[in-house]
């Protein structure tokens, strides 16, 4: 992990010029860090790093104006994306990922349409957590939940304190947690969590992507429930009992990213029916970015901000 200095980008057609004024390392972060790739892509080349972002436009007609900057660029072309699955785009260029660096900087052009407006009454740090907010939104999405039922998240990172908090949102009767760092769990009783004991439920997040996580989960899970694995695996491989999974009927679901849903992350943070404030434990400003990614590939704490 190395700082540089290079030239001001400027602005294509269609882009914003936009100082970056916070952003959340992402255990996906981590996985670049620790492993140099994710899943099948690996570090080619200098890469920055960094898809969760706040920041403020410079110049043009929204000059000032504080945003949510949105990571993923879907071509809006492809099956997928014409389908409805801008997150599954086959061409999408995403923030930190691959050939397209990402938010640890100072600035960054960046294309004014997924630029969000956001009010006031949401930090910098807040709209740097409102990625996150989205994939965990996604994930309940694909949950097709209804009310008065028992939800459980395995993995209470960031991503899982936001699923206990919309769990509760979403009209669930008791919302279940686990997670193997006293710290974390102690976050998720306060978010309104119980510990998994021997209760089953109707509906079950799996946000860790450890194989433990996976089968906790899938032990958790009532016959014919749903199991949303949000989660990135190591080595890009996971593992679980099969015969648990097949003799209760489970659906697993994949979730990938988000779709079009940070209008909806601004409006629940904005009126702080989510609170996400309390899910930052540090702050590190980017001459320590070293530090900053060892401290969350430590799992110190819970969400590990940058201020470029």
């Amino acid at each position: 992990m190395r700082l540089t200095t290079e030239d001001d980008p400027v602005p294509a057609a269609g882009e914003s010029l936009v100082a970056v004024t916070s952003v959340g390392l992402c255990g996906s972060d981590l996985h670049w860090f620790t492993e140099g790739g994710i899943g099948d892509a690996v570090v080619s080349r200098p890469l920055v790093l960094g898809h969760e972002m706040a920041g403020v436009i410079r110049g043009g007609d929204r000059d000032g104006t504080r945003v949510a900057i949105d990571p993923a660029i879907p071509c809006g072309k492809c099956e997928p994306c014409l389908e409805g699955y801008p997150n599954l785009c086959l061409n999408i260029v995403f923030a930190g990922h691959g050939s397209c660096d990402g938010g640890l900087r100072q600035l960054m052009a960046w294309p004014s349409h997924r630029l969000h407006p956001i009010p006031d009454t949401i930090s910098d740090d807040e709209c740097a957590l409102l990625e996150p907010l989205g994939v965990a939104l996604h994930a309940y999405d694909l949950a097709h939940s209804r009310l008065a039922q028992t939800v459980a998240v395995v993995g209470c990172g960031p991503i899982g304190l936001m699923l206990i908090q919309l769990g509760r949102l979403a009209g669930a009767t008791r919302v279940l947690a686990a997670d193997p760092l006293p710290h974390r769990m102690a976050a998720a009783v306060r978010a309104g969590a119980e510990p998994i004991g021997t209760e089953e439920a109707d509906l079950v997040f799996e946000v860790s992507g450890s194989d433990g996580a996976v089968e906790t989960a899938i032990k958790t899970a009532k016959p014919g429930a749903r199991v949303i694995l949000v989660g990135i695996p190591e080595g890009d491989k996971t593992t679980f009992p099969a015969s648990i999974a097949r003799r209760k009927g489970l659906t697993l679901v994949l979730s990938r990213r988000m779709g079009e849903v940070y209008p909806r992350a601004i409006e629940l943070a904005a009126s702080k029916r989510v609170d996400l404030s309390s899910l930052v434990s540090a702050a590190f400003p980017l001459a320590e970015i070293g530090a900053a990614l060892t401290t969350a590939a430590a799992r110190q704490g819970l969400k590990v901000v940058v201020h470029p």
